[in-house]
């Protein structure tokens, strides 16, 4: 057992450098932005853009991600591993090039439709070329991470932020100062990214029609796909409802808003990329369960004590922003439970991808994509952003405890579910609490009572200790 956590840790360190270095990077690019960019109302077309690409890439990756993470460990011998992730590339190449060839039949009416603003075509070709080399490096990063190439992951994936950093101030100081300009960069230092990883990009570019292969991969992959369709419409149709409530200013306080919030996958996303390979590597063990156990406390204390630490902060935080951002600071910890929550469910969905019965995940999010586009009808015409908020949150939170039930039942775990939801709702409580006494500028000691609360209340389900199933 401590050889399997030794190697989960050291490459969760190495993932969680990675993440921290891009966060960072992406920490000091996008106050630029704003001030170059000047209004809140061109980062929310930004928002906007973003929002739309996300979607595109759902339909690219379409479910194959985790195909490929099951047959690529289920196969050892290298020739049907790369016979697998040819398939798998030559299958999403094929998605983008379509997208292509509808985008540039349909442009500028897709642009008025999905913007709501004319003449913004171009901002979509740019992005979808992005999007087409991102595809190829992403499926290389992804075997690289397979095979445990931890270290050359972290470097390519920092090395292209970087260069994004830079190649983005470059063109905004000197060349293009738009959206046009952000949107090349990030495309110029995709492909140089792409030209360093030449050798593996080559190997897996060959295009392989294996229909037996490719079945194999979307019978598995699509029961996820309604899963994937979900988390886009839980994470994104937010955006559409402030659009059409509100002004497309208020979309870009809430982008400003979910872009400080992803600070809790500090703590988060080196765990979420090492977590798969690890996970189905102890697949037949039998101490498996107890080590699960152990890691899904550990795995919800730390986030919620980060989600704590970033309302405490973030009044300060937000100040390297421009003045007319700044109003964001009340929505990001509130949003960071709901960015922490899609994560945890991975972590608590063992036994759903190691019976293959992905499809409990497309029904939870599913149902849970339902709720939230009726809490947003309900909640955003009355209270806008925050509306948006309360249907992230409870989204998440309805999909995280389906998942947790059904996982349960095809792999035990001995961890208690009631643990779980008394952490979250005082978990919940605590984050509001903090961010009502900044906003009403209380005594800053109340916030290290609500701490002290929150802690007293997490000790009293000792959560070190395992679970009995009485059933």
């Amino acid at each position: 057992m401590f050889s399997q956590l030794k190697r989960l840790g050291a490459d969760s360190l190495l993932y969680a450098f990675m993440n921290v270095g891009t966060k960072l990077i992406a920490f000091i690019l996008f106050p630029l932005y704003a001030h170059y960019l000047v209004d809140t109302s061109l980062v929310g077309l930004l928002q906007l853009v973003d929002t739309n690409v996300s979607m595109l890439t759902f339909l690219v990756i379409f479910g194959t991600d985790s195909a490929l993470a099951y047959y690529y460990f289920e196969y050892k011998d290298k020739e049907t591993r790369e016979k697998y992730v040819r398939s798998v590339m030559t299958f999403r190449i094929s998605i983008v090039i379509l997208l292509f060839v509808v985008f540039l039949i349909g442009g500028e009416w897709l642009s008025v439709l999905l913007l709501d603003v004319p003449g913004q075509a171009t901002l979509f070709y740019i992005a979808l070329g992005t999007l087409c080399l991102d595809t190829i490096l992403t499926l290389v990063l992804t075997i690289l991470r397979y095979d445990f190439h931890t270290k050359k992951v972290v470097a390519m994936t920092v090395a292209k932020m970087l260069l994004i950093a830079i190649v983005s101030l470059l063109f905004l100081m000197f060349v293009w100062t738009s959206l046009e300009g952000i949107l090349l960069a990030r495309l110029i230092s995709v492909a140089i990214i792409v030209l360093v990883l030449i050798k593996p990009v080559r190997i897996y570019l060959k295009p392989l029609f294996d229909w037996s292969i490719l079945k194999k991969i979307l019978v598995y992959a699509t029961p996820l796909v309604p899963a994937s369709l979900a988390f886009w419409i839980i994470a994104n149709a937010n955006n559409y409802f402030i659009r059409g409530y509100g002004t497309i200013g208020d979309v870009g306080l809430y982008g400003t808003a979910i872009k400080f919030a992803t600070f809790i996958t500090l703590l988060t996303s080196g765990i979420q990329l090492a977590w798969r390979p690890f996970s189905m590597s102890l697949k037949d063990k039998e101490s498996s369960p107890k080590l699960f156990s152990t890691l899904y406390a550990a795995f919800l204390l730390i986030g919620s004590f980060g989600v704590l630490a970033l309302a405490t902060v973030m009044p300060w935080v937000i100040l390297v922003m421009p003045e007319q951002f700044r109003i964001a600071f009340q929505y990001v910890a509130p949003i960071s439970i709901a960015t922490f929550l899609s994560f945890y469910y991975m972590i608590v969905s063992t036994g759903i991808f190691y019976s293959k019965q992905t499809k409990h995940i497309s029904i939870a999010f599913g149902i849970a994509a339902v709720v939230s586009v009726i809490l947003n009808f309900i909640f955003v015409p009355s209270f806008l952003i925050w509306g948006t908020v309360i249907s992230y949150i409870s989204a998440y939170c309805l999909a995280l405890f389906m998942v947790f039930r059904k996982s349960q039942k095809l792999y035990y775990v001995p961890f208690s579910g009631f643990k779980m939801a008394w952490t979250i709702f005082w978990l919940i409580a605590a984050t509001l609490s903090i961010v009502y006494i900044q906003l009403t500028d209380l005594n800053d000691l109340l916030i290290a009572g609500v701490w002290l609360a929150f802690i007293i209340l997490v000790l009293l389900v000792r959560m070190d200790k395992y679970f009995v199933n009485r059933k």
